[in-house]
């Protein structure tokens, strides 16, 4: 079973992309975000004409998440069970569903803007939320993972630079503690494996030739507990999908399952 996890930059901008990657990588289950769509405007008939089912959750702003799946799609939950508000809005950060015999979640985690941003607090906040939401799950015998953008850099090799972040978010401690608390419900980090490149980042700034000078930071993550970690044969960033005209600034990051 493979299993894979994208930021889009937006569904529509990257359709074509987005159909011709699903054909191509063999894909069971991909959980995607930033759709910047409506769940109306969501393609679900493109994808069910090439064989998959849709799970979106999404209000048409930046943010939007969504599940697509060839193995199944039940028990869709949408949004961030007791989840805080932002500007008064339960902005649209997490669906999650079971896909054959995996339970999955895909996530938006908040930017965080600036340290001093309330957007800051909200992130933390969110993070918090998610570990109650996913603790029962992630204890529990089946295969089980959160996958998503998580907006947050696990430790200093997963950025090109640490002193180019020096008082930015995504690499502050109370973030990566935060994703601490996230793993101690049972979860751990599935690394992309075997390691091709020193440093899998999975985003690139499209400013200051980001990506051919391999300015990146790993920020979209699979957190697996451990039936599901148990099961992984293989795992990698399809750097490829990050080249050429029209591609998103993030590459998508695969995992295969033996279950």
């Amino acid at each position: 079973m493979r299993i894979a996890t994208w930021n889009v930059n937006s569904v529509t901008a990257r359709l074509p992309r987005l159909l011709a990657w699903l054909e191509s990588s063999g894909t069971d289950v991909l959980c995607i975000q930033e759709t910047k769509c409506t769940e109306e405007q969501f393609p679900a008939e493109q994808l069910r004409e090439i064989g998959y089912e849709s799970a979106v959750h999404a209000d048409g702003r930046w943010n939007g998440v969504a599940l697509v799946s060839r193995v199944g799609l039940a028990d869709v939950v949408r949004g961030l069970p007791g989840g805080p508000e932002y500007g008064g809005v339960a902005e649209p950060r997490a669906v999650s569903a079971t896909c054959g015999p995996v339970r999955v979640w895909s996530v938006y985690v908040p930017n965080g803007r600036e340290v001093a941003h309330d957007h800051y607090t909200y992130k933390l906040a969110w993070l918090a939320a998610l570990k109650e939401a996913v603790a029962a799950d992630a204890a529990g015998p089946r295969p089980f993972a959160v996958l998503g953008d998580y907006n947050i850099a696990p430790t200093d090799d997963d950025v090109w630079d640490r002193a180019a972040f020096e008082g930015a978010t995504h690499v502050t401690e109370p973030e990566r503690a935060a994703l601490a608390e996230l793993r101690s419900t049972g979860l751990a980090d599935v690394l992309p494996r075997p390691l091709k490149y020193d440093h899998p980042f999975t985003y690139w700034d499209y400013r200051q030739l980001g990506f051919p000078k391999n300015r990146g930071m790993r920020i979209d993550l699979v957190y697996g507990n451990t039936p599901f970690a148990d099961a992984v044969k293989d795992s990698y960033v399809d750097r490829e999908e990050r080249k050429g005209k029209g591609a998103s600034d993030h590459a998508p990051v695969v995992v295969d399952l033996e279950v």
